[in-house]
């Protein structure tokens, strides 16, 4: 006899994009931490009903980009820089994996994904910044030949979409990184698996001291803001 499921209400692909809609909102502080949302808002806002939405923040409540407000409701998760520098752990050693993993492919990322980087590192586009450096990470996945390693780094890279947002709209990001980045890339390229993989375990390192360090600073200058 065969299965009998149950009919889905909204379609997966309207809730996907309601949830990367508010994931974009609270990485570049259009939702603020602490600030309260609700169903009826955001499907107003999206021109969308409330069904796709209910489901978008129920994964997002999951993914801890939102959680219980005082009283009753939703609200955005506060950042936490402890939190942060355990997500880089993580990320670190899937990034480590990855570049081993191509290096003994020789892979040679597109010299246009260095370029756009230190483009975007140069300008004042906080978005552009992250999405240059997702990209360069995202390539060095896809040449590990390892689907389960872009898959398991997508959730940690979403929470570091956000702190990368609050932090480069305080500070912009240095040229710097993509010279690590360019370092990384050269290694992977002449096959050296174990110096492609200390590059971007180093890099991360680097990143989640840098990043933590100026979350700090910017949630201190937020705390003493009057209210």
């Amino acid at each position: 006899m065969p299965a009998q499921l149950v009919q889905l209400e909204a379609a997966p692909d309207l809730v996907d994009r309601v949830y990367r809609t508010l994931i974009d909102a609270i990485s570049d502080g259009s939702l603020a931490p602490g600030q309260r949302i609700t169903q009826e808002d955001i499907a107003q806002q999206l021109a969308v009903s409330r069904q796709p939405v209910l489901q978008a923040l129920r994964l997002l409540k999951k993914d801890g980009f939102v959680e219980d407000a005082p009283g009753r409701g939703l609200q955005v998760a506060q950042l936490d820089p402890e939190w942060m520098r355990k997500v880089y752990q993580v990320r670190g050693a899937l990034d480590g994996l990855a570049a081993r993993l191509a290096a003994e492919r020789r892979f040679r990322l597109p010299a246009a994904l260095l370029q756009q980087g230190r483009k975007a590192a140069r300008g004042d586009d906080v978005m552009a910044m992250i999405d240059a450096d997702l990209a360069f990470h995202a390539a060095i996945y896809a040449a590990a030949g390892n689907p389960l390693i872009e898959q398991s780094a997508q959730l940690h890279w979403r929470h570091l979409r956000r702190v990368m947002g609050a932090v480069l709209q305080q500070t912009g990001q240095r040229e710097a990184v993509w010279d690590e980045h360019e370092a990384i890339a050269q290694a992977i390229a002449a096959g050296d698996g174990d110096r492609a993989a200390r590059l971007i375990e180093e890099h991360g390192r680097h990143a989640s001291d840098n990043l933590g360090e100026r979350l700090d600073f910017v949630l201190k200058a937020r705390d003493a803001k009057p209210s």
